[in-house]
């Protein structure tokens, strides 16, 4: 029996900026485990050249990413939806352990089944360099603030 995940599709416009914003708030949080339940048992993942199959990698590649990408900071931005289907487009701020920043972009293509787990899962990131001073993201760990502007707003 699968727990049910709201919202549910069929996405609407505020349904799909829920569901974003959602994703972005547990992402934020780095909990591996966590985040991992809002995907199906046996959810399909591309992450860049990595292929992910279930619930049980989706944690084991979530731990190894947040163990090297160091204070991670998110923000998502809904680009289109349908019945079922959300894209974003997202960038992520974080050091590496030399103290080394980057700023990631990426696009994600969303699908999920009727309880609004998540059950394919394609994502395309570029990370780029940046001066620590160049830093945009720089509320504390965890959930962005409602008032911090998001990547539209901030010109990314």
């Amino acid at each position: 029996m699968s727990t049910q995940r709201p919202p549910l599709p069929p996405f609407t416009l505020e349904s799909a900026i829920e569901k974003v914003r959602l994703a972005e708030d547990g992402w934020n949080t780095r909990d591996p485990a966590r985040v991992a339940l809002a995907y199906t048992e046996n959810s399909s993942w591309r992450n860049r050249a990595e292929f992910v199959e279930g619930r049980e990698q989706v944690e084991g590649f979530l731990s190894r990413k947040w163990d090297r990408e160091l204070d991670y900071r998110l923000i998502k931005e809904l680009w289109t939806y349908t019945d079922n289907r959300i894209a974003v487009r997202y960038a992520y701020e974080w050091h590496d352990d030399s103290g080394n920043w980057f700023r990631s972009y990426g696009n994600e293509n969303w699908e999920f089944d009727a309880d609004g787990l998540m059950q394919r899962r394609f994502a395309c990131i570029n990370d780029c360099p940046i001066k620590e001073t160049d830093r945009l993201f720089h509320w504390p760990l965890g959930r962005r603030p409602d008032d911090h502007p998001g990547l539209s707003e901030l010109g990314l």
